[in-house]
């Protein structure tokens, strides 16, 4: 049997081996994650009848308004404090985490934050939602898929690229459940967290995400998000009024998103202790729900009243809208747990619903109705948040079975991406990342590479020297060492100039300081691989120095070839995760 032979039946085995393995670990994830789910999301409904936050359980207390009146307020503060507390005292990250830090994750193949840290989020989320804050419960669930995918990680099965697909598997489940929608939640896996289409990776998504709707939608018969009756676009020109509606919707995305942001640095900047900001935060809350109950917790009453016409007035649309946006702004920023998700839907779709009526009260043009503005609105200002259009394209399609309103929906969001990206960035989660280091517009290539640090590389076979030392001695040490350069330190150990001994020693006796040149290119302890490729161009020379940013003592010095390996590294093992077929 030739090599060739050989190589053939073991290849076809290692396939086999990778294959079945990762069908079993995504039917792994997708039950588990599934059940995770269902259990974090009944926890809140559970949390949110006993602590009087659902609308259902406010009416049948209608008769002890002081009650309601003094959960309205208190509760919200309360699970404030305890969020401070799980998050500031007990957990090593002192923050909450989420759909950002499973991109960081997968896309610069760094591990996520420590399981304590995930564990103790998604308490402070289940927290959080239950005690009323304006935040949302698809964030967490995204992570806490992730948290539970990555668990597998451990297990050492010896497959490229297993920890990125074993987290988006368990994304993949988790929107799966919540939404009901199996296939958008395997979009979501590959165009927000992969961001990229590979065989290896889809079939296992696509797994996870058929077991988290046969466990959400078979097993435990969920109801969907919401239910609508759509006879269909009537008139040809409302295409024109959702394409209007998405670039509205836009600017209500983008205020939303740079309101949060703005919200989180006040917080960080103020003098309110952190384990205090929640409470602050939840106390806002509950006074607004005493004229606005509908800004606490999720908001899924309000959400699938938003597309009957008359259930809402034009006013409380408008207030509705604006006190969702500055709330769930200050409570994300001052430190509860909680995502975007949710509270974009429900701000999307009072803002549609809104829009529906400003125009029907004109009476110029004829429509079809409050439920196609609304359904626009919530896609087109969720998909601009989250960054996710397709994803966001299909949920409609799967929860209405209704080709119609999903085409409506498209042009919606089409045009609230196309504006949203080109003024803020592709989502809320992108912007997050690059205001900590990690710039996904610059793609994978860019993420990977800022990811890496060159002081991995550095190197001990080089030469160094003092400032009075003979040019004579130095010269005759650097020729005999692997690398050219000669590094010329002072008394303090900082970097005071380069030797190269080829150049030529001038006067043996004379100092080298006298001959030295000066240092065209130094890193420091900070310096990425990116940054390092894109200094190297015009560089010259073998080695480059390494310096203590704070310091600026000489710490060592990395090789060019080093560098350029490195990067080349980095790029071939990207290609071959978005070419891998199993």
């Amino acid at each position: 049997m030739t090599g060739n032979e050989q190589t053939l039946p073991r290849a076809a085995g290692n396939a086999f081996y990778r294959i079945s393995t990762m069908t079993v670990c995504a039917l792994v994830i997708g039950l588990s994650v599934s059940l995770a789910a269902i259990a974090f999301v009944e926890a809140v409904a559970w949390m949110n009848n006993a602590l009087l936050i659902s609308p259902r359980m406010r009416v049948q207390f209608d008769g002890s308004q002081w009650l309601i009146t003094a959960a309205t307020i208190l509760v919200p503060a309360v699970g404030g404090l305890l969020v401070g507390v799980l998050l500031m005292k007990l957990s090593p990250e002192k923050r909450p985490l989420g759909p950002a830090d499973v991109l960081r994750g997968v896309q610069t193949a760094l591990p996520l934050p420590s399981g304590r840290a995930g564990l103790l989020s998604t308490l402070a989320a289940v927290t959080s939602l239950g005690f009323g804050a304006s935040v949302g419960q698809y964030g967490p669930l995204v992570y806490l898929g992730a948290m539970m995918g990555n668990v597998l990680d451990r297990l050492n099965l010896r497959i490229p690229n297993f920890a990125a697909i074993a987290m988006s598997c368990g994304v993949a489940a988790a929107i799966s459940t919540a939404f009901n929608a199996p296939i958008a939640g395997m979009v979501f896996a590959h165009e927000v967290v992969l961001r990229h289409y590979s065989i290896q990776a889809f079939a296992p998504t696509t797994v996870a995400a058929a077991t988290g709707y046969v466990v959400a939608n078979v097993i435990f018969e969920r109801d969907a998000l919401f239910l609508v009756q759509f006879a269909g676009v009537q008139h040809g020109y409302e295409f024109v009024l959702f394409g209007l509606l998405g670039l509205l919707a836009a600017g209500v995305a983008i205020g939303f998103m740079r309101l949060t942001l703005r919200c989180a640095d006040i917080a960080m900047r103020s003098s309110i202790n952190p384990v205090l900001r929640p409470a602050c935060a939840g106390l806002a809350v509950g006074i607004t729900a005493l004229w606005l109950p509908d800004v606490m917790g999720v908001g899924q009453e309000a959400l699938r009243f938003a597309t009957i016409e008359g259930a809402f007035q034009t006013w409380e649309l408008g207030l509705l809208v604006i006190a969702k946006i500055g709330l769930t702004a200050l409570c994300i920023g001052f430190g509860f747990a909680g995502g975007v998700f949710s509270p974009a839907l429900l701000i999307g779709i009072l803002f549609g619903a809104l829009c529906w009526m400003l125009v029907d009260a004109t009476g110029l043009v004829a429509t079809s109705g409050i439920v196609a503005y609304a359904i626009c609105g919530m896609m087109a200002v969720t998909s601009a948040v989250i960054g996710a259009p397709l994803t966001t394209i299909l949920i409609v399609f799967e929860l209405t079975r209704n080709y119609d309103l999903t085409i409506a929906a498209m042009v919606a969001v089409v045009f609230s991406n196309l504006v949203s990206y080109r003024v803020y960035g592709r989502s809320l989660f992108d912007v997050q990342l690059a205001r900590k280091g990690v710039d996904l517009s610059r793609g994978r290539d860019g993420a990977r590479l800022s990811a890496k640090l060159v002081s991995e590389l550095v190197v001990e076979d080089f030469a160094r020297c003092t400032l009075d030392e003979p040019a004579g001695k130095v010269a005759r040490r650097g020729s005999s060492a692997p690398r050219s350069e000669v590094f010329v330190l002072d008394q303090n150990a900082h970097l005071a100039g380069v030797f190269d001994p080829r150049d030529g020693a001038g006067d043996p006796a004379a100092p080298v300081s006298s001959v030295m040149e000066p240092v065209t290119l130094v890193f420091d302890e900070t310096t990425t691989l990116s940054d390092a490729m894109r200094q190297l161009e015009g560089f010259v020379g073998d080695v480059i120095p390494l310096v203590d940013a704070k310091s600026n003592r000489f710490a060592g010095a990395v090789t060019e070839a080093a560098i350029i390996k490195a990067y080349l590294r980095a790029t071939h093992d990207l290609r071959r995760e978005e070419n891998a077929t199993a």
